[in-house]
């Protein structure tokens, strides 16, 4: 089995055009950041993309949920980050593009 590190580490190999992408423990899975700033993570074996007002339509249109969690008082979905599209997870193209805008919405909420 894949740790969520492993796992994200893969995933920042194939992602090309951001520059560095570096891997970082996050909770129970593994941060990716470029540039100090996170844009996804993997969770369970499934990678989340930041996700705005400017991208969400396209995570919706390819059926992908928002990231939730069993919190104290119920299920709690977390809509800035989004599961990645099945599709582009073994296409290194799509997922770059994808993960580009990714860090374009993170880096909007970070000049805030």
């Amino acid at each position: 089995m894949t740790s969520q590190r492993a796992l994200a580490e893969e995933y920042a190999a194939r992602i090309e055009g951001l520059g560095p992408i570096s891997v970082h423990r996050y909770f129970g899975g593994a941060s990716l950041r470029a540039y100090g700033v996170q844009f996804g993570f993997v969770m369970k074996g499934v990678l989340y993309l930041k996700a705005d007002e400017v991208n969400r339509g396209a995570f919706e249109r390819h059926g992908c949920a928002p990231f939730t969690y069993a919190g104290a008082s119920g299920q709690v979905t977390v809509a800035a980050y989004y599961e990645a599209p099945g599709e582009i997870l073994d296409d290194p193209e799509g997922l770059s593009g994808w993960a580009a805008d990714a860090l374009r919405a993170a880096r909007s909420v970070h000049r805030r």
